[in-house]
Formats: C-alpha cells, structure tokens, sequence
C-alpha cells in the first residue's frame, strides 16, 4: 500500500504457529502473541510481562570488571587524586555524576571535567590531558569516551598516570594502553551486552567496587540515571535494558530526586515519570548545556543536592533548551528538503558552514527521521569541520566512521551503532562523503524503503481491554516501538489545528464509532493536507495512546499515515 505521503506500508508476517504455541504457554491473548513475536521477545523478556524480575549484576564474574574494580580500590587505599572526564552529552554527564556521587560519599579526593565542544572537541585527547595533567591525578577515569584515544592514552603512561575506560563506542585494535578497559565491544567475552550504553556500564563497575569496600553507598537510588541516559543515548529498550526500566519505573521516586524533581515541577508536570518524559523532555534540557557552550552544567545538576545549585542549573538549563529550540527551528527552515529528496543518497550528508556545532546533532537526527536514512550533518568549526552522525537501526554508522579514521579519512572521531562525532579536514569533505556512501553499499545495506504496521484492526477494537493488553509490552523505546494498528473506512468529522503544527481530530467509524485523534507535526504536510480537507472515507495508520489531562485519562489514536 502507498501512502498520501508516498511511503510504501506493509502488515508484518508472523508465524501463526509460533503465535499459537505462544498463546497456549503464556495463556497470552491473539495480538499479544502475534506482537511479542513479531518484536522477537526472548525468554526473560516474556516472563517480564506479568511477573516482577529480580535485577542482578551480570558483570559479577567478569575479568574486565573485576580488574577495573581492583584498580580503582589501589587508588582508593592509596589515597590518590581521580579524574572523571565524561562526554558532554546526557550518557557522559549521568555517568560522570554517578561517579561524582561515589567518591564524594566515601569522601576520596577527586575532580571531574566535562569537555567543551568547540573549545576541547569530543573526547579524550592529548591536548585535553595536557591541561588536565596540572591538578596532578593520579588515575583518570574516562567515562563515554576513550576508546580511540591511543595517542592521548600513551601520553598519561609518559606521565605515569593510570587510566581505566568505561565506554560502550566502537573500538579497534589495537587497543589504547589504559590499564583496563570495560567496553562490551572489544569482544573479549561480553559483547552479548554491547546495546548497553557507559551509565549503564558504570552503574554495574560501581555497584561491584561499592560491594568490594563494604561502602554504605546505595548506588541504586540512582539507577534512574541509567535509564536516563539509555533512553537518551538511544539504546534498544530490550533485554537488560528493559528490566532496568521496568525497575526504574515501578520503584522511582522523583520526590527522593531532587534533579528530576525540580525539573518535573518547573514544566510544571504532575504526572508519574514515564519514558517519554525521560526522552523529550529531561533529555533535551540536560543535553542544551553540551550543546551551547555550558558542558558541565548537566552533572553539576544530576551530582547536585543542593537546592539554590539544582534551582540554578534548572533554569539556566530550561532558558539554554528554549534557545536551543530556536535556533534549531532557523535552521531547519533554511534546509531544502525537496533539494536532498531528489538527490536520493542511501546517505544524507548534509554540509552548512554556518550552523551552530553544538546542534549538528539534533540537526542530523531530524534529517535521519525525516528521511528515514542514515544522516550526517557537517559545518566549520574554525580551520577545520566538525560532523555528527544519526542512523537507522540497520547501518552501524561507528563502525563506518571509526573505519574512516583508520584510513585517515578524518582527525578523530567515534560512536555506536545508532550515532557518531568527528572532525576532519576542509579538503577531506568531498572523499569522505564518498567513503561514506561506498560503506553503506559495500556493508549490503538493505534500504529501508517500507514501512511496517503490527496489525488491521476494527475501530471496535479500540477500546481501554485492548489498550490495557498492549500496555503490558511497555516500556516502548528504540527496540519495541509502541505498535502501529491500521484502521480502515474512516471519516474526519472534525479537523482542528494546534499551534499551526499538529492536528486534532476526530475520526467515525461507518457504524458511528469514534475516535479522538492528533497528528503531530503535519500542518503543510500531505498528510495535514488530507486530514484538513478531504471529504470521503480513509484508512490510517497510528499508535494508541494514552492522553491525560486534568488527571483524566483518555485513548488517542496517534496518526502516523493516511491512505486513501
């Protein structure tokens, strides 16, 4: 089927006995079963679905851990300075903080830094360690960053400063010399667990050294932090990671946060923390200080608990997120899409020199959302150029970038599967473009050109039952999308725009059964087009949803496409 908007949309296929046997083993229901097959649910993620599961230290016997643990209790008895840098994102500011929390509650001296964009570049550098060097640690502990660090790695052995990498980004060997590093990806033994993002590692390192210097430190206060920066970091919602978020979300509470509390109460939000909030709401507010020039403002927050310091980052936060919006919405406004759309690339590699380089990234996600294609998004950055990378879950766009610098493609850079950051040379943009799209056809990349819905349902079946039931595959996230129903025969009896961006509507069924609907972001849209104007019957695609308002909550169907 082709959609108003030009997407071609397919049911997906499930095995029906698989569907079968799944029923009669989980007494599960017809579209549950069908949905847990279709996600591919393992055994512990379908035993989470009516039952409550323990969560256990999976790095409990591991030798990376387990070295890593014993160099920093050396440190510790020896008394020594620790260094914690940290990415300027949300996953290096969550990780830094839990560190920041640890050393400051057994009271052991230590320091942090939270590299400056533009001033320091990504990660852990010579030239950062040149100046870091001057406050005399004697243990850098590197978090979300350092795993292509070798020259910055064997300048600290010249120095005789120890150095343990807590990371999750793509590494090669050889290795940097650190005296331990933990990163799933080495593939030493653990790579099962690399869709886990540093916070998510560190906890774990830190739950381990807590146990092993019998600390008072109850590090799972702070397990929404990992959740935090999974969801952040764009990590799948599955497997471990989705123990960890039923945990959080069934155990948090934001009044023993006073973060996220602060956070919650001046946007004034009432409800319980759901993911979403986590995502679109915490997550980009945290995120504005790394992206215009105010990198440590983040883990100043989340190590915080001082109120007048919590209230003060909060808001300076908040004012750098509303300018942050700003600037994004004058940017992309001045992008040609339908330019890059007749381009058609497997790639989008997008070059503006002028844009702000703290917002490459977000820029290069909405493109990658946009087109449903792996995007990049280059602009100057003084003498040289300054790239941020976001791409479909089929394309590992850190192994394509770490592969560059191996070529001396680019000057440094590195990522995960979903997102990378790098530098280059001016003279270097055209050829690595086109290294970039020869990777892409070279890896047997299968263009994602079709959409996928779960299941055809009757307007009937959109009822609080059938809600309930597919709630219990929540949390939804990068992994397990909120399922996608399409509905058929089906007419706009009121249409109304919102903020001249979205609709709200209502849409009737043949026998009179309605439905409240919105379409997000649609106005000037083929599809705001259709659902503002046309008279006949149409069929949708959407998710249901859960609207609440005034403490009253009612089902929304959120509309992804129309077809006619």
């Amino acid at each position: 089927m082709i959609s108003v908007s030009g997407n071609k949309w397919e049911e997906k296929i499930t095995n029906k006995n698989s569907k079968e046997k799944i029923k009669q083993d989980y007494n599960f229901s017809d579209i549950l079963s069908k949905l847990v097959i279709s996600k591919k649910f393992d055994q512990t993620e379908l035993s989470s679905i009516d039952n409550i599961l323990d969560l256990n230290n999976v790095f409990l016997k591991n030798s990376d851990f387990e070295k890593s643990v014993e160099l920093v209790i050396n440190s510790i008895n020896n008394k020594e300075i620790i260094c914690i840098l940290g990415d300027y994102d949300v996953d290096g500011s969550a990780a830094t903080s839990l560190f920041v929390r640890f050393f400051k509650s057994i009271k052991h001296p230590y320091f942090y830094y939270i590299p400056d964009r533009e001033k320091d570049g990504y990660g852990a550098t010579k030239n950062l360690f040149q100046k870091l060097i001057l406050k005399k640690p004697q243990l850098i502990i590197m978090v979300d960053c350092g795993s292509t660090s070798n020259e910055a790695i064997d300048f600290l052995n010249e120095n005789e400063i120890k150095s343990l990498i807590i990371d999750h980004h793509e590494i090669n060997k050889p290795f940097p010399n650190a005296n331990s590093i933990i990163n799933p990806k080495k593939d030493t033994g653990y790579i099962e667990y690399d869709y886990l993002c540093a916070t998510t590692l560190a906890y774990f390192f830190l739950d381990l050294l807590s146990q092993k210097i019998k600390s008072k430190v109850k590090i799972s206060d702070y397990l929404i932090y990992v959740l935090l920066a999974t969801v952040c970091d764009v990590m799948p919602i599955r497997k471990l990671n989705r123990l960890i978020a039923l945990n959080v979300l069934k155990n948090f509470d934001i009044n023993k946060n006073i973060a996220i509390n602060e956070l919650f109460n001046l946007n004034n939000k009432k409800n319980k923390l759901t993911i979403n909030d986590l995502g679109y709401l915490i997550g980009p507010i945290l995120n504005a200080g790394g992206r215009l020039a105010k990198s440590s403002y983040a883990t100043e927050l989340l190590s915080s608990d001082n109120l007048n310091i919590v209230n003060t980052k909060s808001n300076e936060l908040i004012k750098l997120n509303n300018k942050r919006k700003e600037i994004e919405t004058l940017i992309i406004n001045e992008i040609n899409f339908k330019k890059i759309e007749k381009e058609n690339k497997d790639v989008v590699i997008y070059y503006n020199s002028s844009i702000n380089e703290g917002l490459i990234g977000i820029i290069a996600a909405r493109l990658k959302d946009y087109f449903n294609k792996p995007s990049i998004v280059i602009t100057n950055s003084n003498d040289l150029l300054k790239g941020s990378a976001r791409s479909t879950h089929n394309y590992n766009i850190g192994r394509a970038i770490k592969n560059s610098l191996d070529k001396s493609m680019i000057i440094n850079g590195g990522g995960h599967n979903m997102a990378a950051g790098f530098t280059l040379k001016k003279n270097n943009l055209e050829c690595f473009g086109d290294f970039i799209l020869k990777d892409f056809k070279v890896s047997n990349t299968l263009i994602n050109d079709t959409f996928t819905y779960d299941a055809e349902i009757s307007s009937h079946a959109f009822s609080r039952d059938f809600y309930d039931d597919i709630k219990k595959l929540e949390p939804f996230g990068t992994g397990n999308l909120n399922p996608t129903f399409f509905l058929k025969g089906l007419k706009v009896i009121r249409a109304t725009k919102l903020d001249n961006k979205h609709i709200s509507l209502i849409l009737k069924s043949k026998t009179g059964f309605t439905i409240k609907s919105i379409s997000f972001n649609s106005v000037n849209s083929k599809i705001g087009e259709y659902l503002l104007n046309y008279k006949n019957t149409i069929n949708v695609l959407g998710q249901i949803n859960e609207n609440i308002w005034n403490n009253k909550k009612t089902l929304q169907l959120t509309i992804r496409d129309v077809i006619l």
